[in-house]
């Protein structure tokens, strides 16, 4: 099977700032990483076609590396070619409407969600990103790349002084666009010139007051002044401001450490709000360094830095340190939510499910402002046969949170009449949600509709290449198609040795 999707490799892999291991020289508003594209990336001439799989990933490279290096009409050119000719696929262009918007190309955004072919899974993405980026006012072609240029010269030239005195001359374009404030404002934080940073993000707010990126400077630019603290009141209105898609929801939790770390005296307080942050970016072995340094002799304080290292080290798989760390906290406060839910995990994970329900039931008593403890019982019930008890649950849940993905993705497993809806509905909330990717792959073999099984079933293996049900159900796809299935069937049980389907199919 062709993989289109290397070139979302790159996005992602792109999408979170990369950070200096010395705290002070995070940068905040960057929305992608300035990490410098492979030595051994080949420059290609760019073709207009349908792109296999090694030039979708090079082109993509290539017109983020232009970018890089300001050749930013040429980048723009780049990237409009490869959402015209790159294979379809609405999660690609879900993918790359995100990334256009966080550079600034607003009406290459607008052109990949076009694109898009199944509005049910991009609503809430699109109207998330709307909201968090785009300005006020349609920008022409010319200045869009105008202003990319300016980014591109603040973000990774190292130019942010000459890119933001020249931009600041162009005062037609300042007095109609919010965006272009904005770049201006983040060129002055960049140079450390906090009064007119200050002064171009308001200007930015004034002509839009529903874009959340400029808040999110705003914030950021209150954070590094002498009154931090007034940065949380902004981070208080975007959190106000319900976003529903994950991505977003993250975006908007990072920010908030952030400001944490910079508005704090303390320096353990300090460090345990920037592992938070970079938990949050994914920066998990960054993460646990942070943390480490954020002890200090107060009891009371440790239990909140335990119980995080717990959880980092749990999602980096180091399970030892996660269970020692869990419990170091749970002996200085055993109602903490954090510490209870990772002792709850290593439970589930060694099949101890009555004991996982216990420190999942501690956990939701002593935090009712999230489903997260919620759906780990609803699980844990499933796991123990009480499948009545588990739905629910999840169906209660969806009385009081309309983004808890999982519970519209475990009723869709129950209900035949909402299976298809809630399973979009569930990617809608988290595009990467693999489950319901894998079981839309599913329902579209069932109802003979070959086409769209094949493409669920691809996103479903590039976020996870190693699922045993994608190798399972790919199986079932080339059988009905009158195919050999044995290869992937075998797959399957290499990576399952007791998939009970997998095995009837193979006659074992």
């Amino acid at each position: 099977m062709r993989k289109l999707f290397s070139l979302l490799s790159i996005i992602t892999f792109m999408s979170s700032p990369v950070l200096a291991e010395g705290f002070d020289t995070i940068a905040p508003a960057n929305p992608l990483s300035p990490m410098p594209i492979p030595a051994n990336t080949i420059a290609l001439p760019v073709k207009k076609a349908v792109l296999t799989h090694n030039s979708v990933h090079n082109q993509y490279a290539i017109a983020f590396d232009r970018f890089v290096q300001s050749n930013v009409k040429s980048a723009y050119n780049d990237f409009k070619v490869l959402i015209e000719t790159m294979d379809e696929n609405d999660y690609g262009y879900m993918q790359l409407a995100q990334r256009m918007a966080d550079i600034g190309f607003f009406n290459l955004s607008d052109m990949a969600v076009s694109k898009i072919d199944d509005k049910s899974f991009s609503d809430l993405l699109v109207e998330d990103m709307k909201l968090y980026y785009f300005p006020s006012k349609k920008l022409k072609r010319d200045d869009e790349i105008y202003l990319g240029e300016v980014f591109s010269n603040i973000m990774y030239n190292d130019q942010s002084k000459e890119a933001t005195s020249e931009l600041i001359k162009n005062t037609s374009l300042l007095e109609i666009s919010d965006y272009a404030n904005y770049v201006a404002s983040l060129g002055y934080l960049k140079s450390n010139d906090l009064i007119n940073a200050g002064t171009y993000i308001d200007n930015a707010i004034r002509l839009n007051s529903q874009n959340l990126n400029y808040k999110k400077l705003k914030a950021e630019i209150l954070s590094q002044g002498k009154k931090p603290q007034n940065a949380l009141k902004m981070v208080d209105y975007i959190k106000s401001q319900r976003l529903y898609s994950a991505d977003f929801t993250r975006k908007v939790n990072s920010l908030e450490q952030y400001v944490l770390y910079k508005s704090k005296k303390n320096y353990s307080e300090k460090m345990y709000h920037l592992g938070y942050y970079y938990y949050y970016e994914n920066e998990l072995s960054k993460a646990a360094r942070t943390l480490q340094s954020a002890f200090t002799q107060k009891k009371k304080f440790n239990k909140d830095v335990y119980a995080l290292i717990s959880r980092v080290y749990f999602d980096m798989n180091d399970f030892e340190k996660a269970q020692d760390n869990a419990q170091k906290a749970n002996k200085i406060d055993g109602n903490n939510p954090q510490s209870l839910l990772v002792l709850g995990d290593l439970s589930f994970r060694n099949a101890d499910y009555k004991t996982a329900l216990k420190y999942y039931k501690n956990a939701e008593n002593n935090d009712k402002n999230s489903f997260v403890s919620s759906v780990k019982i609803a699980r844990t019930y499933e796991q123990i046969g009480k499948d009545k008890k588990a739905l629910e649950i999840y169906e209660r849940l969806l009385k009081t949170y309309n983004d808890c993905y999982e519970a519209y993705y475990k009723i869709a497993l129950n209900d035949k009449s909402k299976e298809v809806a809630y399973l979009k509905k569930a990617i809608a909330i988290n595009v990467n949600f693999k489950d319901a990717w894998i079981d839309l792959g599913r329902c579209a073999i069932e109802h003979q509709n070959f086409k769209d099984a094949k493409k669920y079933l691809t996103i479903a293996n590039y976020i996870d290449e190693n699922d045993f049900r994608y190798y399972y159900y790919q199986g079932l796809l080339a059988k009905q198609q009158g195919q050999d299935g044995v290869y992937y069937f075998k797959k399957s049980l290499i990576l399952n040795p007791d998939y009970q389907p997998a095995k009837e199919e193979l006659k074992i």
